[in-house]
């Protein structure tokens, strides 16, 4: 046996539970590879399946459970530090709490599935209040459909490949190889589509400067005013609910659906709380694509705002106050808009 293999099957449970555990904390090292891995080894009964799964679920408990009572705690600025670790920051925060605002508990389910949103789903139920208890119960199913998915998927691949010698054999001496390249292969897949995201982000970006001086002028020479809209979720208005001036609150996907709501003829200027303005940005690339293009998302969101000092206001409305833009709100939209 190899060396790196035999390292690994005397070590395995240990290894297992580092590595989830390190993954599910914030870092961004994949765990499926090492799952695959023990899975095609507990089918040549080298390690048992069992231990693996509780190796698995530990740590996932462990992690859940820390990032959960943080959540609880500290709310907004948890979650802002674990999308600045994620390489999947563009569907972090916003779409765990739309899932979690949709379906509850049940995200805690599939959470572990999807990119980014693992780690952030457990401090948003702390956020969000649920009482411990039921989190437990749900992140456990969760986490062991997640681990069983994985584990049972190597080891179905490794029953097949006991049934070629030579495969087997090769297979065996090449495993540390192909364990690296798995890994390799999942990190430079999210740095890649992370980077392609960024870099069509850098082009349509407005500056916070930039924006104050367009709210000046229109307000010196009585012009039009910029369209702002104010993307972030309704938790993430607990630790300052206020709003630039003038912006309408609108949730990313009625303005998606509505983008009707959107003045053609004046500058729209989309921001949210999110790392690299993932929400507005993805959201300003959307629209840009169903010909909507004087749309920019606002360079730091509503904190690089704050951060530069600028103006923020109470909210007071839920619908446009200006004639031009109440021209083009559909009737639904008013109606809808307060339960964002």
């Amino acid at each position: 046996m190899p060396i790196a293999l035999a390292f690994f099957v005397h070590y395995a449970y240990s290894i297992l539970f580092l590595w989830v555990l390190i993954e599910q904390l914030g870092i961004p090292i994949p765990s499926i590879p090492v799952l695959l891995t023990a899975g095609t080894l507990s089918a040549t009964h080298r390690i048992h399946h069992s231990y693996s799964l509780s190796a698995v679920l530990l740590a996932c408990i462990l992690s859940d459970s820390l990032w959960y009572w943080l959540g609880r705690r500290y709310g907004n600025n948890v979650l802002r530090l674990l999308c600045r670790l994620s390489f999947e920051a563009s569907t972090c925060v916003s779409k765990t709490e739309e899932y979690f605002t949709r379906r509850g508990p049940v995200t805690l389910l599939f959470s572990k599935f999807v990119p980014g949103l693992s780690t952030v789903a457990a401090p948003i139920a702390g956020q969000t209040g649920m009482p411990y208890s039921r989190f437990l119960i749900w992140d456990l199913a969760g986490s062991i459909l997640w681990a069983e998915t994985f584990l049972l998927a190597g080891q179905f691949f490794g029953d097949i490949a006991q049934k070629s010698a030579p495969f087997f054999h090769w297979l065996g001496r090449f495993a540390f190889v192909i364990f690296v390249l798995m890994v390799l292969g999942f990190l430079a897949h999210r740095i890649l589509k992370q980077r392609r995201f960024l870099l069509k982000v850098r082009e349509l970006r407005l500056e916070p400067g930039e924006l104050k001086s367009m709210m000046d002028n229109a307000e010196l020479h009585g012009n039009i005013p910029p369209f702002i809209v104010d993307l972030r979720h309704p938790l993430d208005y607990l630790p300052d609910p206020r709003v630039l001036p003038g912006a309408l609150r609108i949730g990313p996907n009625e303005l998606k659906q509505h983008s009707e709501i959107i003045p053609r003829d004046r500058d729209v200027i989309l921001y949210c709380t999110c790392p690299n303005e993932e929400t507005s940005a993805k959201l300003a690339l959307q629209l840009h694509k169903m010909g909507v293009y004087r749309v920019r998302p606002l360079r730091g969101g509503f904190d690089g705002w704050k951060e530069a000092g600028y103006p923020l206001v109470d909210y007071v409305t839920d619908v446009p106050t200006s004639p031009a833009s109440q021209s083009i709100l559909p009737p639904s939209s008013s109606a809808a808009l307060p339960l964002l």
